[in-house]
């Protein structure tokens, strides 16, 4: 087979690729429009009846509109009936005459069932009107907080008040909602705010149109076809739609392609931030009086031996800087020849771990942080029903909880069981507020477990140990806060996974600089049993962490080769070059990461038939006496 002809079958390939992805996309639409509920202003109302003057329509509720945006009253009427009857804390109201591409984009994001009853999944909304609640409204602080200024204000509220109601947050079509054409130059700042990056959509977004240009050429049959789905997408999803009626429905099909593309170079073009990070005097000169003296003084001198058999001369694993977040510094991992114990060497000092974790989990990586965290539901649920076979938990510690996503999620699965939450961050107090935990413990759990001993029937480190500086006590620990016969549930990352060796330095779970020790299944059962407890589960392809290899391979590559020049640790000046720089890499990288998606999803698959995932779960039970 000549070039041309594999280059030929190649995009023909691309091409069907093309055609089944818009055909189940625009499926998928229709299915989650087809889900969103219509208020009928005219139909039953709550029970202070239509005509009861004597009462204001929002007694127990707070509207929060984008400006211009206005409901008349038997809207909100409607609204607060469809919350009292279903239950809802929180409700976006979506206006009937929204546009095609805002509708359509929040329909990719936006699974109003799913979402319904999926405590951890994001607030997505159109961002022009909120129906919320006087107790959310109080919790969330909001009562201080000045009205919402933009549609991204509105889209950032929501995601917020989802936290303060993960099972009580809906959305409706408010047929009176009137609202103002939206304002083509706030994209980016829209995107910004629905925690998608918007070079990287917008790259993403010429990519597919130049595709569909080049399977129209090169192989009319199936490219013509792709086009076409593309081009007739709006009308074919939204015309006719029950309650929607957006404006200029005609007019956006026929100009798509035209509009698309003037969208994505407007978006482009649009600056990084309006307040870009590294403009923050404050930040940038806290960072800058940290690296005066240089990295050495973060680390502790390099051990000859294994810290956990203690067998001299191990081995070097991988060595990398910290592709992360792009703060400065080189990270070795080193493996003992006796045990397999893998651990940093030399290992951060306190400050280091201070100066490393600092602005990850809080600050200014919290919403990223969050972000990922909010995408583990399954692998939350999976976690809480191991238990099932085994006890029903009544009082759970869940130690390293973060921002008690984990909690959130297994209150569904143990409806009965109080929920606590141990982290050294401020999250934990968060979590604490949005209800997701039940009590909050800030601190280091071995200098807490006096204070708790004895409290818990179990206990959870998920993806906690390896981050710690000395697992051997932290068990100790869960020892003397497990009663007799608690039990104590642990993930980890799998140091002898293949897959990382085959992909060095770039396995995302290797974490530097924030990992300090990677267990095998093997030592991590043997110090368990040593500390009385009988090991009851071990799982290894249920608790592998899908897009954790070839995705996060893609993602730390990326990131490597051009940081992020508005860091406020970054060590260069934020040039226009550089911006431009790590753009360009981001949007190279798109098929890389579509590539990287499917190969990651073939992965997942095999390895819960085989056993063999990228992580390990323990479950094992403190005996009597």
């Amino acid at each position: 087979m000549t070039r041309a002809h594999r280059s030929g079958h190649r995009t023909r390939w691309a091409a069907a690729v093309a055609v089944t992805a818009l055909g189940a996309g625009t499926v998928r639409a229709r299915r989650r429009l087809a889900a969103l509920p219509v208020l009928d202003p005219a139909g039953p109302h709550d029970p202070a009846g239509p005509h009861d003057t004597a009462r204001p329509p929002l007694t127990g509720w707070q509207l929060i509109t984008a400006p211009g945006v206005v409901a008349d009253e038997a809207t909100l009427r409607a609204a607060v009936a469809h919350a009292t009857r279903e239950d809802l804390r929180v409700v976006d109201l979506i206006p009937p005459h929204l546009d095609a591409e805002s509708v359509l984009g929040l329909l990719r994001l936006l699974d109003p069932a799913a979402h319904r009853t999926d405590r951890c999944a994001p607030g997505h909304g159109a961002g022009h009107a909120l129906l919320v609640a006087d107790d959310i409204h109080r919790r969330a602080g909001l009562d201080s907080e000045p009205p919402p200024q933009s549609v991204a204000d509105l889209i950032r509220l929501l995601r917020t008040l989802k936290e303060y109601a993960p099972d009580a947050t809906g959305w409706a079509i408010a047929p009176g909602l009137r609202s103002p054409h939206p304002d083509p130059a706030r994209r980016a700042e829209e995107l910004r705010a629905r925690g998608l990056p918007p070079a990287l959509m917008s790259a993403a977004q010429l990519a597919g149109l130049a595709l569909l240009v080049k399977c129209a050429l090169s192989a009319p049959r199936w490219g013509v076809a792709a086009a076409a789905l593309y081009w007739l997408q709006p009308a074919a999803v939204l015309s006719p739609a029950r309650g929607l009626r957006p404006a200029g429905l005609a007019r956006a099909t026929a100009s798509r392609p035209l509009r698309s593309l003037s969208a994505a170079l407007r978006t482009l073009a649009t600056p990084p931030a309006e307040q870009p990070r590294s403009a923050a005097p404050a930040h940038h000169a806290a960072y800058t009086a940290d690296l005066a003296a240089g990295t050495d003084r973060f680390f502790e001198p390099r051990r000859t031996d294994c810290p956990w058999c203690s067998a001299p001369d191990p081995v070097v694993r991988v060595r990398m800087p910290d592709l992360l977040q792009g703060k400065p510094g080189r990270f070795t991992l080193e493996e003992c020849r006796h045990c397999g114990h893998v651990f940093q060497n030399p290992r951060l000092t306190p400050d280091g771990l201070d100066f490393y974790y600092r602005d990850f989990y809080e600050g200014l990586g919290g919403e990223g942080a969050s972000l990922v965290l909010g995408r583990m539901t399954a692998t939350y649920r999976d976690r809480a029903e191991l238990l099932r076979p085994f006890t029903t938990p009544r009082a759970w510690l869940d130690v390293g909880t973060a921002g008690g996503h984990f909690c959130n999620v297994a209150r569904g699965v143990w409806p009965g069981t109080r929920f606590d939450g141990l982290d050294m961050g401020e999250g934990v107090h968060e979590a604490e507020r949005r209800g997701w935990i039940d009590t909050g413990y800030q601190g280091q759990f071995p200098e807490l477990a006096d204070r708790l001993a004895g409290r818990y029937d179990t206990v959870s480190m998920h993806h906690y140990l390896e981050h710690t500086r000395d697992p051997r006590a932290e068990l100790d620990a869960a020892v003397k806060v497990l009663a007799p016969g608690g039990h104590l549930l642990i993930e980890l990352p799998d140091p002898e996974s293949r897959i990382a060796r085959l992909l060095g330095r770039y396995w995302l779970p290797w974490f530097q600089p924030q990992h300090q020790h990677l267990m095998p299944a093997g030592n991590l059962k043997q110090a368990l049993e040593a500390r009385g407890f009988t090991v009851l589960a071990e799982q290894h392809g249920p608790a592998h962490q899908n897009n954790a290899d070839f995705l996060g391979a893609v993602a730390l590559a990326a990131n490597g080769i051009v940081p992020d020049p508005l860091a406020p640790w970054a060590t260069a000046r934020p040039t226009r070059t550089r911006r431009a720089a790590r753009s360009a890499v981001q949007a190279m990288a798109v098929p890389c990461y579509a590539a990287a998606l499917a190969a990651d999803n073939l992965r997942t698959a095999i390895a819960r038939v085989t056993d063999g995932g990228n992580a390990y779960r323990l479950l094992a039970r403190k005996e009597l006496g």
